[in-house]
């Protein structure tokens, strides 16, 4: 097989690490192909090209990689990257590692391959390798017991997804996590007749952050969670991409859809804002970006539930950042407290705001620095952390009422998973969809808020949890006399099965960590 020895000796060791899922009987296909005499020369120039194609195609069958068509579908997004943001994915892809052990490796085998038929011991590790992985499978399953331990069993308490989801096989778990969310709803009241009882709500929808990219950054003791009332510690976002994380926060009035659903199904009944404008809000959304990318705007106008909406103008706000894609953001904190000033200078009766923000989204350049974007990661977090608690000191000192609903997207990936690099999201992992929420009660009584720290919620918890809490909130005003104590609010919220979900993969939380339904219909333990 001559130099094609290296690429199964690679396939070997790939599967070994754990970087490959291989199939064991399409490399012998491959390797059968290979070996087949051929004795004219335009046989063997022919076989050479094919095989290059076909071993092109089958280590990327075989790799972490999303599926190639899902690949081709991103290409006309990539082409909006900038050219800065394209060279630093360049230089996180590649590695000088991957150009000089190649090359060791070649010269190592035009050495050894003098003294030692390399084929026959390749041959004969493509038979054996598998055969030892399958028998290490059946001894782990004869030491697990009966059939159905082979799943790990997921915490009933935890999951609490209106059914028993922690028996069955995966497919079946999973398949009962969705039955049973299609039937959770929260319903809201209207607000109270005093006005003084009543409140204004605002959203920060905040990409890329999560617990782990917090402490990756060294942000998690940042002092603004300890200014939360309430912080949410297991709060699964369920996604990784910033479309469907807004779509699932926007119908947050319902339990967790199937991703596919997110785009097919009519769901007017689980829009939170149109919830929040029934019960007597005026509905406004405002985005530091221009939202064209993925029509992110488009996405916000058509799930906010008030017809027609535009965005709250950021005009004459100097930028402050270059995005991933080249256009300009604006400063958080300049975008809020305009807003808000001019809101109090409105007056009239509450208003729901939907903010989001891309200050943290991979790709991002501070002007007149050189830093990457994972570089500049932790600069960029400590100035939104603060410009939102700024932002809360300015309606404090407006002497207006206010909840603020601090809830990021998704993970930035910062850390990187198995399988995939640093930045990248296509497997939704708990270190990505595990991200910190908290609310802010501004204007509330003396006395009132807890004493010195926000009140935990410890239990695995998603949007209907959060949609829960505020529709306890607006039934009830905490800011009247005689309102129950904050942790009444907070009692008893539905909890949610860890469920990540994108086009291609599914992650779901077990008692002993996590799967992984990969595109080809596989489930694997997630590391």
């Amino acid at each position: 097989m001559g130099f094609w020895n290296l690429y199964f000796i690679a396939v070997l060791y790939l599967a070994w690490s754990g970087s490959l899922k291989p199939v064991w009987w399409l490399n012998l296909l491959f390797a059968a192909g290979l070996l087949v005499p051929l004795h004219k020369r335009w046989q063997r120039v022919t076989r050479q090209v094919l095989a290059v194609i076909a071993g092109a195609a089958l280590l990327y069958y075989q790799s972490n990689l999303p599926p190639f068509s899902y690949v081709l579908k991103q290409i006309p997004g990539l082409a909006s990257f900038s050219p800065t943001y394209m060279m630093e994915l360049a230089r996180r892809a590649f590695h000088p590692a991957m150009v000089y052990i190649p090359i060791l490796a070649v010269v190592v085998y035009a050495i050894v391959n003098r003294w030692v038929r390399v084929t026959t011991f390749v041959l004969m590790a493509l038979v054996i390798f598998p055969l030892w992985q399958g028998m290490g499978t059946l001894i782990a399953k004869s030491g697990q017991g009966p059939a159905l331990a082979a799943n790990p069993r997921a915490d009933a308490n935890a999951a609490n997804a209106g059914a028993d989801g922690a028996t069955g096989s995966y497919d079946e778990q999973l398949a009962a996590f969705h039955h049973a969310e299609k039937s959770r709803r929260v319903s809201f009241f209207p607000q109270a007749a005093d006005a003084e009882a009543q409140f204004d709500i605002i959203i920060i929808h905040i990409c890329s952050l999560s617990w782990d990219d917090l402490e990756v950054a060294n942000l998690r003791d940042n002092p603004l969670f300890g200014k939360f009332d309430y912080v949410f510690k297991h709060f699964s976002s369920a996604a990784s991409y910033s479309g469907p994380a807004a779509i699932r926060l926007l119908r947050a009035s319902c339990g967790q859809e199937a991703h596919q659903e997110l785009y097919s199904a009519d769901a007017q009944e689980c829009h939170v804002f149109a919830d929040l404008a029934a019960a007597g809000y005026d509905v406004q959304f405002m985005l530091n970006h221009n939202g064209r990318f993925d029509d992110f705007i488009g996405v916000v106008q058509r799930e906010i539930g008030r017809p027609g909406i535009q965005p709250q103008s950021t005009d004459g706000l100097p930028p402050f950042m270059k995005e991933f894609d080249g256009s300009e953001l604006v400063d958080d904190y300049d975008a809020l407290a305009r807003w808000y000033q001019q809101r109090a200078a409105k007056g009239g009766g509450p208003v729901a705001l939907y903010y989001n923000t891309v200050t943290m989204h991979d790709g991002n350049r501070l002007p007149g620095s050189n830093l990457t974007s994972l570089q500049s990661y932790p600069i960029r977090l400590s100035r939104l952390l603060s410009d939102i608690d700024r932002f809360t000191d300015v309606i404090a000192h407006s002497g207006r009422k206010a909840m603020v609903i601090f809830v990021p997207e998704h993970g930035a990936a910062l850390r990187g998973d198995a399988g995939q690099m640093s930045g990248l999201r296509e497997i939704p992992t708990p270190r990505i969809v595990n991200v910190p929420v908290g609310v802010k009660l501004i204007g509330l009584p003396a006395g009132k808020a807890p004493a010195g720290h926000p009140i935990t919620i410890d239990t695995p918890t998603s949007y209907l949890a959060l949609a829960q809490l505020m529709s306890n909130l607006v039934a009830n005003s905490p800011f009247k006399e005689g309102s129950p104590a904050l942790e009444q609010y907070s009692h008893d919220l539905p909890q949610t099965r860890l469920v990540g979900e994108n086009d291609t993969t599914v992650t779901m939380g077990t008692a002993s960590g996590y799967v992984i339904h990969t595109p080809d219909g596989v489930w694997m333990e997630g590391k």
